[in-house]
């Protein structure tokens, strides 16, 4: 008993020791600065923290530091996730998740307290990290940084700094368009509606006394829609026929329309929550507009007004006539690319006849939206940096664009020309734009996976009587090209895999097979644009048979070197007795076959491949390890059927010569500086080629040839395709073909002109096609 007290009193005095020394770590003592920088706060205890700006949660905003009686901003110049992770700290969280750039969250004001930040991460205050000193900073509230902090508070954490999140319970964050009409309420997109916006207590109208063309350009950006049109309130505005409704009776006459009773309804349920909305016209969010907020008695707010109501343009991915799809068309000079849904990639705009990227120096939302709307999207979401959709390829056309959001494209704007120095494809610029809801993930679901990112498929089935019921695909024929359909129709990025069996998802008491024969171009928007068969016939009908996807967030990308295979092209006459290798993989032409072996010789076209991964996840082969096929003669494992075709075609596109490759060995063999070689095929070993790293296959080595020995001389095309079967997931499969023009006189070959498939513009495509012409041509 004596020494359990004993043991007690111990426990007690440990606890009185331990805990007041746990709190009192959250609240960071002053130290100096072990930086060169010469201003440091007096006492970094003495700062205070607060986020800002707009949208945004209660643990993401605009950082603002409160230093010598002044509020002031941090510049994003060196900004990190180190850094993040200081300030998050001091504003309470656990860590960051991120960190903005280019005034996500809106302009700050004020101070500019500090830039060129550099933190390790572990820091107590961000005044002992790194910088050019308080208040010295060349930027301007253009690159006013903002934070993600994780949304966990640290534990024990005292507000001796006082978190100044200001959070008001009046603030505009979601803004939709209600339909009013019946009609409309079933259509997609919703192009025209009351304006709403959401507060604590549901949704509220805006009153519409002062409202503008520019207010309804920032909501139809809001919406996804690049344009405006002018709304005809003499739907919407009823004022004589509700008035003479009420003064005689509590419903409405015999006799009014149908829309004269929604409209009477509708026109019950208003609440006037905000007023006075002057938008400029530029803001990409309606909550950087300025506008004021109602209190007390909000349905009587609105004296002589209505709703604000607007009507939007769609752009032509969303327009539902065909004669303004015909007019609507989209632009000539700019593009996104690799993006896993539409409205999102990478910038590139074409300038001469070539495409070429746009560098990230001073990209923000402005001069993102002006690109969004451009492309017939709406306002955009996110101005994103270093290379964040993958990097581009060629030239960088344009760099420190900066836009008023005025223009009506991108060459419009301000912009320096670039020089060798300036910029790098590390830092190519991205944008993720407003798109327009179609509600298309309604009607498709994947069930059975071990995540949300794989499952079955099944599609939501109209019957005849108009019963809807939940449906099997038959696998027959599905692939990664209608698995990329699926995947971005659930908003699940790309396609990792598009998988014919699934018995081992069996989740569901779903088993009729509902499509079948789907072939998709990868391109459309639904699985049901794609081409199905009007009737099932399904040869597989058993619902383990039933297609399902495997859906990634990122994916590879694969392009091929087109200077290389310009500069190493040369002719080798090889004799038949070195070939039989070649001959057992298939790597000689047809008539190889009745030569005289092993006398003789063949005629090859040689070129090296240099094959970069350029995307946002390695490129690894579809089979796995158990189902490669070991190959003797050249003494490895190959673990692709066909890796790349390579095609001589005449100036009609026929083809006249042609060889393929099976990926002898997928693996690094080389990288870009800071990238780690991780797959190499000896001894059994991983294949696949990391993000940042090129697979060589060098002139010198087995079926890196074309057999051009029955070709007669001529004018043709040379052609290499990558992943010509589309076996392995890419986000971008347009930039896997490399064309060249070649000029073979029986004896020699020339090679010029390599390029992409889509480096240059269509019309410059079309010169390139007909360019060998046929009067030189002797073939017959």
């Amino acid at each position: 008993m004596e020494l359990h007290q004993w043991c007690r009193h111990i426990i007690v005095f440990l606890l009185n020791v331990w805990i007041p020394s746990c709190f009192a770590q959250t609240t960071p003592p002053a130290r100096s600065s072990p930086t060169p920088t010469p201003q440091t706060a007096d006492n970094p205890d003495s700062l205070k923290f607060r986020l800002s700006g707009f949208p945004r949660k209660h643990n993401e905003g605009r950082i603002e530091v409160f230093y010598k009686g002044e509020w002031g901003t941090i510049c994003d110049d060196d900004f990190s996730l180190a850094n993040a992770h200081v300030l998050c700290r001091q504003l309470g969280f656990v860590s960051a998740t991120g960190w903005t750039h280019s005034a996500k969250y809106g302009k700050g004001a004020g101070k500019i307290w500090l830039d060129n930040v550099q933190c390790s991460g572990s820091e107590r205050s961000v005044s002992v990290c790194k910088s050019r000193g308080w208040g010295n900073s060349d930027c301007t509230h253009d690159e006013d940084a903002g934070v993600i902090c994780k949304d966990e508070r640290l534990p024990g954490f005292v507000d001796s700094n006082v978190i100044e999140v200001q959070v008001d319970e009046n603030r505009v964050e979601e803004v939709r368009l209600r339909p009013v009409f019946t009609t409309a309420t079933k259509r997609m997109p919703v192009t025209e509606g009351v304006v709403e916006v959401k507060n604590k207590d549901g949704w509220a109208q805006i009153c519409d006394i002062g409202w503008t063309p520019k207010n309804t350009h920032v909501v139809c950006g809001m919406m996804g829609f690049p344009h405006e049109k002018k709304v005809n309130k003499n739907f919407y505005k009823q004022e004589s026929k509700i008035k003479a409704i009420t003064k005689t009776s509590s419903k409405p006459k015999r006799g009014k329309s149908a829309a004269a009773k929604r409209l009477y309804a509708e026109r019950q349920k208003n609440f006037f929550l905000v007023h006075s909305v002057a938008c400029l016209g530029t803001e990409v969010h309606l909550a950087a507009c300025p506008l004021e907020f109602n209190y007390g008695n909000a349905t009587e707010s609105c004296p002589g007004g209505m709703p604000a109501v607007v009507s939007c343009v769609p752009g032509p991915l969303y327009t539902q006539s065909p004669t303004m799809k015909k007019k609507l068309k989209m632009p000539p000079t700019t593009r996104l690319k690799g993006g896993a849904k539409y409205g999102e990639g990478r910038v590139e705009v074409l300038k001469g006849s070539e495409w070429g990227t746009v560098c990230d120096d001073r990209w923000n939302l402005v001069s993102a939206s002006v690109v969004c709307r451009e492309m017939g999207f709406g306002s955009a979401k996110e101005a994103l940096t270093g290379a964040s959709m993958g990097k581009g390829l060629g030239p960088i056309h344009m760099n420190e664009v900066q836009c008023t959001g005025n223009e009506r494209s991108l060459w419009s704007c301000r912009y320096k020309n670039i020089t060798a120095e300036d910029c790098k494809h590390t830092e190519d610029a991205s944008v993720r734009c407003n798109v327009p809801y179609m509600g298309y993930e309604k009607t498709v679901r994947i069930l059975g996976g071990r995540t949300r990112y794989e499952g079955r498929v099944e599609v939501l089935h109209r019957e005849a009587d108009g019963t809807l019921r939940w449906g099997l695909i038959c696998g027959e024929g599905w692939g990664t090209q209608e698995a990329m359909v699926l995947c971005r129709q659930l908003g699940l990025g790309y396609a990792n895999h598009g998988l014919q069996e699934t018995w081992y998802w069996d989740s569901s008491n779903v088993t009729d097979m509902v499509m079948s024969g789907v072939k998709c171009t990868g391109d459309e928007m639904s699985i049901s644009q794609c081409q199905h068969h009007r009737t099932v016939n399904c040869q597989k009908a058993a619902a383990r048979f039933a297609a399902g996807v495997i859906c990634s967030e990122t994916a590879s990308d694969l392009v091929l070197n087109a200077p290389l295979v310009q500069q190493t092209t040369y002719i080798e006459d090889r004799p038949l007795h070195m070939l039989y290798c070649a001959a057992e993989e298939d790597c000689l032409s047809k008539s190889a076959a009745s030569a005289n072996w092993p006398y003789g010789h063949r005629r090859l076209l040689r070129f090296s491949s240099q094959i970069h991964n350029i995307g946002r996840a390695d490129f690894r082969p579809k089979a796995g390890r158990h189902s490669w096929v070991w190959h003797a003669c050249h003494g490895h494992y190959h673990s692709m059927d066909i890796f790349t075709h390579y095609d001589l075609m005449s100036a009609n596109g026929t083809k006249v010569a042609e060889g393929h490759k099976a990926s002898f060995c997928l693996e690094d063999t080389d990288c870009d500086e800071g990238v780690s070689k991780r797959y190499k095929c000896a001894n059994f070993g991983e294949q696949g080629i990391t993000v940042g790293c090129w697979d060589l296959y060098r002139h010198d080595i087995d079926c890196q040839w074309i057999d051009i020995t029955d070709v007669k001389p001529g004018n043709y095309i040379l052609q290499v395709v990558i992943n010509p079967n589309y076996e392995v997931s890419e986000s971008d499969f347009t930039n896997n073909a490399m064309k060249c023009n070649c000029k073979y006189d029986g004896h020699r070959i020339w090679v010029h002109n390599c390029h992409i498939g889509d480096a240059f513009s269509e019309e410059a495509e079309k010169k390139f096609e007909k360019y060998p012409g046929q009067l030189n041509n002797q073939i017959s």
